[in-house]
């Protein structure tokens, strides 16, 4: 169930450019999960990991700011 909520999490982020700053400046999974649970979504890091691995390199860098080394704070390469 809670794996559903990262999954609806990244078609919400989509359309909420708020949202979506707000989860590029997460500096750690940590971060991305409190601001997720603000907006109603639970889920554990390793269900983010999960969700994060399914999506493709462009909604990514959508969602997570991929900086100077992408991905490194949230989701190693």
């Amino acid at each position: 169930m809670t794996q559903n909520h990262a999954a609806q999490l990244f078609k919400a982020v989509k359309q909420d450019q708020v949202l979506q700053q707000r989860l590029k400046a997460a500096t750690h999974p940590e971060a991305f999960i409190k601001i997720a649970k603000e907006r109603g979504y639970d889920f554990t890091v390793e269900e983010l990991e999960t969700e994060i691995s399914k999506l493709s390199e462009e909604e990514l860098a959508a969602i997570i700011n991929p900086g100077i080394a992408p991905r490194s704070h949230i989701y190693p390469r």
